[in-house]
């Protein structure tokens, strides 16, 4: 207990004294001072939990401790602990102590707002909520009050051990990032209406890995009630995105999470799997941790020493896509889609192997994805993989959840900004959409912006803002957009800049990955 209070000790310690002419908040734990410009008021660098340093690594996040007078809440607190690299360089200093969250709100706001909360992507190992395309001032702008986490990352996120199963054994075990993502749910709970929040009118919005921590929390029963509704932008929807992995039995070609943990264990040079092994792991500094670990790096043999997310049998108790068709995510209406080029891998060495992936549907693969046969076998992967890992699977969510009587809407991006159309990759990338959906298309695109741009940007973020208003996201002024019920309900952002529902031209091949999906 000694070591738990010292822990939480710590997370009064940043507490600065602001200047005394910013927006004043008063939370469950203490004042907040924060910024006014314009009509948007923000508070950054808010502690959802304690820091989860020494006794605390590998723990469920602890309750942040009280601060006394006003803490200065005018900066980004710290990123958590991550490899930077030419892609991935935004954000703030990592450090382990970075369990911290900031809001955005309409200035004098005195009423319930609904309220959206934004979980962002990076494969598990990278991220950040201090990324400027993640500014929460448009949402504040249109009225809605917009949260942003930093939650664990890589093996301080994720990461199981013998020693650790055996340890607390009353406590959920593994998915230390997704924990904190509940742990910011609560704190939203408790606190957004203090900002003028309504914390019964949240909406849980994430894209890539993101996307899928919104549907894993959307099927648990520990995030049972914490959120009214989803969006989810590129985030899988049927097994989990690095690969399916139990907290202590083998799955074929897969290891348990506890033998991963070991074999991370032994190449720091850690041997056993007891309580001596685990001392020796929570003493190693954080970059030995993370060793290196990137997006990149988890194509190429990461995933032998990094499990990813864990089936722990209570928080994450069974896929995303099984734990919404069997109703446990029944009360969430959702807002999923994709990209036209999104992410997708695929390895085949010749197109006649890509192609009998699909079994007795060989054929019928080849007419749907190169009838003429001109197809450049790396865009024929990146196709089938896309299909496989990101299109039919979000197509498959909203049928789900539709058929489980709840409202879903399904997109798909196709659009590029007119300064980008010499890009080597043709379509919209994964996690394009992104400044569309928070219209900071100018901190992308600067004076490059056009007029053309933003009108895209307009509509997408109005469909945004409406669905956390509403739980539609249509209305005055955009598309109508209607609930999905079949392939023909979806919503393109068309290259040319419109938007409008209508079949969908990738159906058949978006069969033919549903009937692969089935026989796996």
């Amino acid at each position: 207990m000694k070591l738990l209070l010292a822990a939480l000790a710590l997370a009064s310690s940043p507490a600065a004294v602001p200047t005394a002419s910013g927006p004043v908040v008063r939370l469950v734990t203490g004042a907040i001072r924060g910024v006014r410009e314009g009509g948007i008021e923000s508070f950054k660098g808010i502690p959802y939990a304690a820091p989860p340093v020494g006794p605390l690594r590998w723990r469920p996040p602890q309750p942040a401790a009280r601060w006394p007078g006003e803490r200065d809440a005018e900066a980004y607190g710290h990123d958590c602990i991550q490899a930077r690299t030419p892609d991935v360089n935004e954000g703030t200093a990592p450090s382990e102590d970075c369990l911290y969250l900031n809001v955005w709100r309409p200035a004098g706001v005195h009423r319930k707002l609904p309220v959206m909360v934004w979980i962002h992507g990076g494969g598990y190992v990278a991220g950040t909520n201090a990324a400027p395309l993640y500014s929460g001032a448009a949402f504040a702008r249109d009225g809605v009050i917009f949260v942003n986490m930093n939650y664990r990352l890589g093996r301080l996120g994720f990461f199981a051990f013998p020693a650790l199963t055996k340890e607390h054994p009353e406590e959920p075990k593994g998915n230390y990032g997704y924990l904190d993502q509940i742990a910011a749910l609560r704190w939203v709970k408790r606190n957004i209406a203090a900002f003028g929040g309504d914390p019964d009118k949240v909406t849980l919005a994430g894209e890539s890995a993101g996307g899928e921590s919104v549907l894993v929390l959307a099927g648990s029963p520990m995030a049972k009630g914490l959120f009214r509704r989803a969006i989810v932008e590129s985030g899988e929807g049927r097994a989990e995105m690095l690969g399916r992995v139990f907290l202590t039995q083998d799955l074929p070609g897969r290891p348990s999470a506890e033998k991963i943990g070991i074999a991370f264990a032994r190449a720091q040079g850690i041997d056993g799997n007891g309580p001596e092994a685990l001392a020796k792991l929570r003493a190693l500094p954080a970059a030995r941790i993370n060793d290196g670990l990137t997006m990149v790096s988890l194509v190429f043999g990461a995933l032998n020493t990094f499990s990813g997310p864990i089936e722990d049998g209570k928080l994450l108790t069974t896929t995303p896509g099984e734990a919404l068709a069997a109703g446990q995510g029944r009360n969430v209406p959702i807002l999923i889609g994709t990209n036209d080029a999104d992410l997708g891998l695929g390895f085949a060495t010749t197109k006649q192997a890509a192609f009998a992936a699909f079994g007795d549907h060989a054929a019928a693969a080849r007419q749907a994805y190169d009838p003429d046969g001109t197809l450049d076998l790396g865009l024929l992967n990146t196709r089938i993989g896309m299909d496989r890992m990101m299109t039919e699977p979000a197509r498959h969510v909203a049928r789900v959840v539709a058929h489980n009587g709840q409202a879903s809407y399904l997109y798909r991006f196709a659009y590029i900004a007119d300064s980008q159309h010499e890009k080597p990759i043709k379509g919209a990338e994964h996690a394009s959409e992104i400044p569309y959906a928070f219209d900071t298309l100018p901190v992308q695109l600067g004076d490059k912006l056009t007029s053309h741009d933003a009108s895209v940007a307009r509509t997408m973020h109005g469909f945004w803002v409406n669905f956390a208003k509403n739980g539609m996201p249509g209305g005055a002024g955009l598309p109508a957009w209607p609930a999905y019920t079949s392939a023909d309900d979806l919503m393109t952002f068309h290259a040319d800049g419109t938007a409008s529902a209508g079949p969908d031209p990738w159906q058949a091949r978006l069969d033919l990955a549903a009937d692969a999906a089935k026989q796996e």
